[in-house]
């Protein structure tokens, strides 16, 4: 059963949304009753979106920071403002940190996965605040909670995006602006394709696109911030519980000095 939160009179921003998990949001966003502006570097898949949602597209380069800006200021032009900016154009880094490390790939990797992020975060964070608060969900993966050893550098953007979210959380919560981050698993999008006969290989179950984008809508009714949200198959998401980091030894507290 999908999630059922009421998005009437809100303006919405996928990013990476001509396809896969963004294109599952999008829909889902608009069913919730939001206006949607659905970015993408591809044009025509933008477009088709758009089209399905009765929404608008914008193509966006979100490594950029003045097309994140642009994106932004377009959805304030033809919407009005902006309530909830779904941060998720993602590509995998396709590169190690070894031989086969290429910076061409590295840096592509870099700027979808977490300058994205950053960018469209400092874009949306005054069109929100004109609107009196909102919600800002930035797609990590589950490789922001744990190791990947096929793909570090992947692994590294993405657990960023876990600490950026967990951050700004309470950070934002005086401007009553949310932040969290979504962690699926193998969900069903172009960004898998590369890997695509690996997973069928060692029978690694698919998330559908629709399962995530409902865990976006229950991250956005929950109202929580500082979150990581879980999405694996079969199982109900839900924030990621981190366990404390430890603190001082009895030893390094006795030798603080008084009043410390």
């Amino acid at each position: 059963m999908a999630t059922e939160v009421d998005l009437r009179d809100k303006v919405a921003i996928v990013t990476g949304g001509a396809s896969g998990i963004g294109r599952a949001t999008a829909l889902a966003l608009a069913g919730a009753g939001a206006e949607v502006v659905v970015a993408d570097l591809d044009a025509r898949g933008a477009d088709e979106v758009a089209a399905l949602v009765g929404g608008h597209a914008v193509v966006c380069d979100v490594s950029d920071m003045e097309a994140d800006r642009a994106m932004v200021q377009f959805a304030v032009d033809r919407c009005g403002g902006v309530d909830i900016a779904f941060l998720n154009a993602g590509v995998m880094t396709g590169c190690g940190v070894g031989e086969d490390f290429d910076l061409a790939l590295y840096r592509r990797a870099n700027g979808a996965n977490l300058d994205g992020v950053v960018f469209g975060t400092h874009a949306v964070l005054p069109a929100l605040k004109a609107r009196g608060g909102g919600a800002i969900v930035a797609t990590a993966s589950l490789a922001g909670l744990t190791a990947v050893p096929f793909d570090p550098l992947y692994a590294a953007n993405k657990h960023a995006v876990v600490g950026l979210a967990r951050s700004l959380g309470p950070v934002l919560q005086a401007d009553n602006i949310t932040y969290n981050a979504l962690c699926p698993a193998f969900a069903e999008s172009r960004i898998i394709d590369p890997i695509r006969d690996m997973l069928s290989s060692t029978r690694v179950t698919l998330i559908p696109a629709e399962e995530v984008a409902d865990a976006v809508l229950r991250i956005l009714a929950g109202g929580g911030t500082g979150e990581a949200w879980f999405v694996q198959p079969a199982r109900e998401p839900g924030p990621f519980r981190f366990r404390n980091v430890p603190g001082p030894g009895a030893a390094a507290r006795a030798d603080a000095p008084p009043g410390s």
